[in-house]
């Protein structure tokens, strides 16, 4: 893989993306489950009779990257 004519580490490359994608992974469900446990207490209402709406944008930082994943959380 190449980015501006430098090779790049390709196994140093994946570990550190595949680490960065487990740190978003594991904080965001620790984030949503906080919500959903303690939501209530603090105002929040759950649109749909027990759907939780959600988004999550990845950019990177003096890029165009814009990548938006949508979807709803049951939870009954």
């Amino acid at each position: 893989m190449k980015t501006d004519n430098k090779s790049l580490d390709e196994d140093r490359f994946n570990l550190s993306l595949r680490r960065f994608l487990k740190q978003v992974g594991i904080t965001s469900q620790r984030e949503i489950e906080a919500l959903v446990r303690d939501g209530e207490q603090h105002g929040a209402q759950f649109a749909d009779g027990g759907k939780l709406k959600v988004r999550m944008v990845l950019t990177a930082e003096g890029t165009g990257l814009r990548h938006v994943i949508e979807d709803d959380i049951d939870l009954r």
